[in-house]
């Protein structure tokens, strides 16, 4: 008995010594010394699975503070683990959990591990510069500062000097910010990078810090046309919900829009964030154009959209259908009985797509498979069900599609 409590008093202290990383982690984006000390620039990663496991824990330590200061601009990093007390010190076969190679491993080299150090770089921020070519100027206003702040939107590549460095520094914010994150193969040359600045003043000098980025890859469509597709994009913690995401997605699609050889852009298995704001974009850009006039929208989808959006705006067909759905949305009156029913069908006959092949498939089972196993198959669809589904599925896509409309009715 005595043995069994006592593991289970030394369990309650080992518990002591595990941590949550994503409350360990401590990110900043430094524009003055000051910032160093003030817990208002301090921000968490909202997943850290990749780096430190599912359950993400660290195991070894009380109160474990990993440390990862970025200078606003050129994200020159200090890194450094602090923590009150260590497991080993005062269990001998328990090992801690090695927490600094884990971050080695997703840094690049050549990192601070003192404040001194740090701050005698943040002074040489002022010689930072945006690389790349300049697309695009906005400004935001800021209520807190009271003013209009500037921002750029650049595109670069691996042959403006210094930026695969700095790309290698700001990759590793993915980690913590994407749930299925991966670093790209920086050697191809058919990724182009777009980069989001904010013009900043610092002792009567303008300097530039990291807002953003967006990766798109260039993909090869026979014979002479190429298809890019968004892979990532990452609007940093603190600049989130000021409406830089659909700046940069807007001006990406200008810049593609602009070229002869491109056919349309896709996405890379795009989150639901990155969808509303794709709509937000698209409807936003789709609007003027002829073919979604309320009268057309009311005939219904066409392949005149369709060719338009494409070869007018870079936009593919899927995308296209999603807009004339937000669009027609907007044309109907969805309390008349007869147009909202006519909206309502329309959107799920789309819908039911991929019932209707499902159904199809199984007409072909049924031809080659006995009538026990068609039963196991049948009684995976079942009909009641697909129409609650499908009423589900249109009432979340209207709700959505009503959150694009307030938000462009705002713009």
């Amino acid at each position: 008995k005595s043995l069994s409590s006592g593991l289970t008093a030394m369990e309650k202290e080992l518990a002591e010594y595990k941590c949550n990383t994503n409350e360990a982690i401590q990110l900043k984006l430094v524009r003055f010394p000051e910032d160093l000390e003030d817990e208002n620039t301090t921000f968490n990663p909202e997943y850290s699975h990749q780096v430190f496991g599912d359950d993400e824990v660290a195991f070894g330590y009380k109160g474990l503070k990993i440390l990862l200061y970025y200078i606003a601009g050129n994200l020159s990093t200090l890194f450094r683990v602090e923590y009150t007390s260590k497991v080993n010190e005062k269990f001998d076969c328990v090992e801690a959990d090695d927490v600094e190679s884990k971050i080695r491993e997703i840094i690049p080299p050549g990192f601070c591990t003192n404040t001194d150090d740090f701050v005698s770089l943040l002074e040489k921020e002022v010689n930072f510069k945006p690389f790349g070519t300049l697309l695009h100027t906005y400004s935001v206003h800021n209520e807190e500062a009271g003013e209009d702040i500037a921002y750029q939107i650049y595109k670069a590549d691996m042959t403006c000097p210094g930026f695969r460095e700095y790309h290698e520094r700001l990759q590793t914010f993915l980690m913590w910010f994407i749930e299925t994150a991966s670093f790209i193969d920086v050697d191809d040359e058919r990724w182009n990078y777009f980069l989001v600045f904010e013009k900043y003043n610092k002792d009567g000098a303008t300097l530039f810090a990291t807002v953003g980025y967006m990766t798109v890859y260039n993909y090869y469509v026979y014979p002479d046309k190429t298809r890019p597709r968004v892979s990532q994009m990452l609007i940093l913690p603190p600049f989130q919900g000021e409406g830089h995401g659909a700046q940069l997605l807007e001006t990406v699609h200008r810049y593609y829009m602009s070229s002869p050889t491109v056919l349309d852009i896709t996405a890379e298995d795009p989150s639901e964030n990155y969808v509303k704001l794709r709509d937000f974009v698209l409807v936003k850009l789709c609007q003027d154009l002829l073919c979604f006039s309320p009268g057309k929208l009311m005939q219904g989808f066409s392949q005149e959209m369709v060719t338009e959006a494409q070869q007018k705006l870079k936009i593919n067909k899927q995308h296209t259908r999603r807009v004339y759905e937000i669009l027609r949305l907007r044309a109907t009156d969805m309390g008349d009985a007869e147009q909202s029913r006519s909206y309502r069908l329309d959107v799920k006959r789309r819908l039911i797509g991929p019932y209707k092949k499902k159904q199809r498939e199984l007409a072909k089972m049924r031809r080659c498979l006995r009538p026990e196993e068609l039963m196991n198959q049948l009684n995976q669809i079942d009909i009641n069900m697909q129409h609650e589904q499908l009423e589900e599925s249109f009432q979340r896509l209207v709700s959505d599609y009503r959150r694009v409309l307030e938000r462009l009715a705002q713009a």
